[in-house]
């Protein structure tokens, strides 16, 4: 039971505050209009009261004791109805009268039954009066609502065309994305390509290497040391005779040559 009674109670709450809502109105209206009203009197007096024109003396001393209800409480109802989804009817109708109420009561109590009853002219003109500020309330209410209305549907289509404009920038942020990755991908691919080449390269560097030392190191070998050459024989004189008939021929050649030379 106590979970369903928020939901049962719910509208009769609403009604409540928006009833107390209409009130205030009125109220406000009434204490605004008040004010401006006898600041007015105290200022166009003189004037009003030089007047020759009788009926426009009293029309214009009937806006100003019911200036809240044909100026102040248009302006409120407006104000409200750009801000609350407030209905044109009730609202004007319930705040002119809360405030019309109050305006009876203090005359009562000022005046008695005397003051609710000022005689046929003046109740019709206050009368008329009162009918014209429910009217202008109505219109002011109705106003105020397309104005709100119409203010939101600029709102929509402003939120819309943001939107819009966000998508289109997240769409181009992620082209963007794509392209510059893309880029990174190509700098990557070209990367390792220039270093596997740079590998391949330093491979077949270091194979050829060790067969450029080998001719080298076989370039500047040393050539094989010659063959010893066979000493001169050496001179007979210091030749050793082999064998006995060696010796006799030796012997006798150099006493030739000894006779020879004397």
């Amino acid at each position: 039971m106590s979970s369903k009674s928020p939901g049962i109670l719910e509208p009769l709450r609403v009604r409540i505050r928006r009833f107390q809502f209409i009130l205030g109105l009125g109220f406000l209206a009434l204490v605004v209009g008040s004010v401006l009203s006898v600041s007015l009197s105290v200022r166009l007096l003189v004037r009003v009261q030089a007047l020759e024109a009788e009926a426009l003396r009293l029309l214009i001393v009937l806006v100003l004791e019911n200036l809240w209800v044909l100026g102040v409480l248009p302006l409120v109802c407006y104000g409200a109805a750009r801000i609350l989804e407030l209905r044109p009817l009730s609202t004007s109708l319930g705040a002119a009268l809360s405030g019309e109420f109050f305006v009876l009561a203090l005359d009562f109590v000022r005046e008695g039954l005397d003051g609710l009853w000022q005689g046929a002219v003046a109740s019709s003109l206050r009368l008329a009066a009162f009918a014209t500020g429910v009217f202008l309330s109505y219109r002011a209410v109705a106003r105020g609502r397309a104005a709100a209305e119409e203010g939101a549907a600029r709102a929509r289509a402003k939120a819309e065309a943001r939107k819009g404009e966000y998508l289109e920038f997240l769409r181009e942020a992620e082209r963007g994305a794509e392209k510059s990755a893309q880029r990174e991908a190509e700098r990557a691919a070209v990367a390792a390509s220039a270093g596997g080449a740079t590998e391949a390269a330093a491979a077949q560097g270091g194979a050829l290497v060790p067969t450029a030392e080998l001719s080298v190191s076989a370039g500047t070998a040393e050539p094989p040391a010659p063959a010893e050459v066979a000493s001169p024989p050496s001179a007979p004189s210091e030749a050793t005779p082999s064998s006995p008939g060696e010796a006799g021929e030796a012997a006798s050649g150099e006493t030739k040559h000894s006779a020879t030379g004397g």
